[in-house]
């Protein structure tokens, strides 16, 4: 699929007339993101949003019978006679879908509404108090932004507000005051959970059960809240693209308007809201570091006519301490019958290559395959 331009048939364009350089740059220039748009009343999706393939984006998905329905794991128990049922289920989850969701997982729903209250509320705040933080800098510790690729001058139908961090204390203190204590306390929750995720991946790996934090691979160093505003035309767009994580780990925490799919046996299988469950997504990093034995989930996010759809997600990678340790398979899972599959690399040398080969549906991992 391309990820530029679009299809006079499909959507009755005059190309002759459409300047897509200008509209995209004013689109930009507003640092009102996709919320701006819909503030202003429009009823057609602009066309930089849109993709050059005669394609809808709300057919050919799956109707999720009960063969299709992503991996819901019960963690409760996990320390008692349980733990041998739940590290099987980890793994089989893992091993085909790259996606499941948990409950039971000790985050308290009142942190998770939380959270989810506070990316609502930044993200409706006027323009006036929210512009400051708008930029297209990935660099940037704090950063508000509609999802845009500028080299394609292609946008999604999101608005998200990212943090980027070494230290939750001291770099928490740039988000802005209205999802400051809010994200900190579920981010508290979510690292919690996350040392109780990698003990079980370790486990369903055959691997000692520290051996995954001893690697200090699976840090947490992003938080985003994503808000999906109502789209008119949710058919000739996206929320998010089709993409699998360039990290190690995701937790996902998603509010109760679905839309994001897995991408399961060439069918797009819906992952429909559970109250109370969180979504643990397999990132290219573990992957690769697995040699194969687990696998990545590409996923995405339709557009809505229903919104604004929230959701939040914590990404798990090396610190910056570390960021110049090559990560390769596990040695322990080697053997002559199962030699690596990957080179060696970086998480930051792999971040740039996914950047390079990771978007608009394509896979970065077979890329650095050996």
């Amino acid at each position: 699929m391309e990820c530029n331009g679009n299809s006079k048939e499909s959507v009755g364009l005059d190309v002759l007339n459409y300047d897509l350089e200008s509209e995209f740059s004013e689109f930009i220039s507003t640092k009102a993101g996709v919320k701006g748009l819909v503030d202003s009343g429009i009823v057609k999706v602009p066309r930089f949003f849109l993709s050059s393939a005669d394609v809808n984006y709300l057919e050919h998905t799956s109707s999720n019978g009960i063969e299709n329905q992503v991996p819901v794991i019960n963690l409760k128990g996990y320390e008692g006679k349980r733990r041998r049922t739940i590290v099987n289920e980890v793994l089989q989850a893992s091993k085909t879908w790259g996606v499941f969701q948990i409950f039971n997982h000790d985050v308290p729903s009142a942190v998770m509404k939380s959270m989810l209250e506070s990316v609502c509320g930044f993200h409706e705040q006027s323009n006036e108090l929210k512009k400051d933080y708008y930029s297209h800098d990935s660099t940037r510790k704090v950063r508000y932004y509609a999802t845009v690729q500028p080299a394609r001058r292609t946008a999604f139908w999101k608005d998200t507000i990212a943090c980027q961090f070494e230290n939750m204390t001291e770099d928490f203190e740039a988000l802005p005051l209205i999802c400051r204590e809010p994200m900190f306390d579920y981010v508290k929750h979510i690292v919690e959970l996350k040392e109780r995720l990698t003990k079980l991946l370790s486990e369903a790996l055959g691997l000692e059960c520290d051996h995954l934090e001893l690697m200090e691979c699976m840090e947490p160093r992003k938080v985003v809240g994503h808000y999906y505003p109502a789209c008119p035309e949710p058919h000739l767009t996206l929320g998010t693209a089709e993409h699998t994580d360039p990290y190690f780990l995701t937790i996902l925490l998603q509010g109760d308007i679905d839309g994001l799919q897995v991408l399961h046996q060439d069918q797009w299988i819906h992952v429909p809201p559970m109250e109370g469950a969180l979504i643990v997504i397999i990132g290219d990093m573990l992957q690769l570091i697995s040699n194969d034995l687990l696998r990545s989930a590409e996923h995405r996010v339709l557009a809505n006519r229903k919104g604004p759809r929230l959701s939040a997600a914590c990404f798990f990678y090396p610190n910056g301490r570390i960021k110049d340790r090559n990560h390769g398979p596990i040695e322990e899972l080697l053997s002559d019958k199962n030699p690596a599959l990957y080179k060696e690399i970086t998480h930051a040398e792999y971040l740039k290559h996914h950047g390079v080969h990771g978007s608009c549906g394509s896979k970065a991992l077979p890329h650095i395959k050996i």
